[in-house]
């Protein structure tokens, strides 16, 4: 009983740090054609972040951030509206974070900050540079606080990017409603068949820490070999042995 008090209050901690009303407005969807001509233009097609070039954009970028952060979702728009401005909201933002750092000559967005992180409390997705619709917020709050609580859609995983190296790539064009489930399997391919990130064989998975530290997302509609073998283009075996791999969390690009 007495470990059972210990997690329901630690449950209730961690969902008090990503609580957060969602924003809403009256706005139209959003065109994301500036943040998708920064993409093509300064993010390879394997995901490589050219930072400066950014930096040399920040007009555009800083139009672009001004646009969400006025035009929050209306209870109007449909699922994949919502979505795709969501997941394009948090890594423009990412984006503009690493940034708004450089000049301290970060090697990893945990560089960012305190050299002492207190999860939840300060760290580099904890910071509240962040206002949508009038509501203060940081990248902690639109993924735990909106995004996995709002869309039942696992896929999400391999597409928000949080500037390291065994993240999945950052995609080199915006997401659209139009085409976001395409985009989202498309990612999945990426991510899992680059071998950096997750090695694949018929008796081995050596996987990106990503499906354990999000195994209960993917576990609500499938097995994680399941979500493996379905981007895989080695499929393993149900007996096929799994690890993950050490995750590095230096830069996915250059300043």
């Amino acid at each position: 009983m007495k470990y059972c008090s210990v997690f329901a209050l630690l449950f209730m901690f961690l969902s008090s740090c990503f609580a957060v009303e969602s924003p809403e407005s009256a706005a139209k969807p959003i065109s994301h054609e500036i943040w998708d001509g920064l993409l093509k233009k300064h993010v390879s097609s394997a995901g490589f972040v050219d930072y400066g070039g950014f930096k040399d954009d920040q007009a555009k970028l800083s139009a672009y951030l001004k646009l969400v952060s006025e035009n929050a979702p209306a209870k109007d728009w449909s699922t994949n509206e919502k979505l795709a401005y969501w997941i394009n909201a948090y890594n423009a933002f990412t984006v503009q974070l690493i940034l708004d750092n450089a000049k301290s000559n970060i090697k990893s967005i945990k560089d960012i900050g305190s050299s002492i992180k207190i999860p939840f409390v300060n760290t580099p997705w904890d910071v509240k540079f962040i206002k949508i619709g009038g509501e203060e917020m940081d990248l902690n709050n639109i993924e735990h606080g909106i995004i996995r609580k709002q869309f039942n859609e696992p896929r999400i995983h391999f597409a928000l990017v949080c500037a390291a190296k065994s993240c999945p790539p950052l995609r080199n064009e915006a997401f659209v409603a139009s085409r976001l489930s395409a985009q989202l399997d498309d990612q999945g391919k990426k991510f899992i068949n680059d071998s950096y990130k997750n090695e694949v064989s018929a008796n081995s998975m050596n996987i990106s820490k990503l499906f354990n530290w999000y195994g209960g997302d993917f576990k609500k509609s499938d097995t994680i070999l399941n979500w493996i073998n379905r981007y895989a283009n080695t499929k393993a075996k149900p007996s096929a042995k799994v690890s993950y791999k050490d995750y590095n969390w230096s830069l996915n690009g250059k300043l």
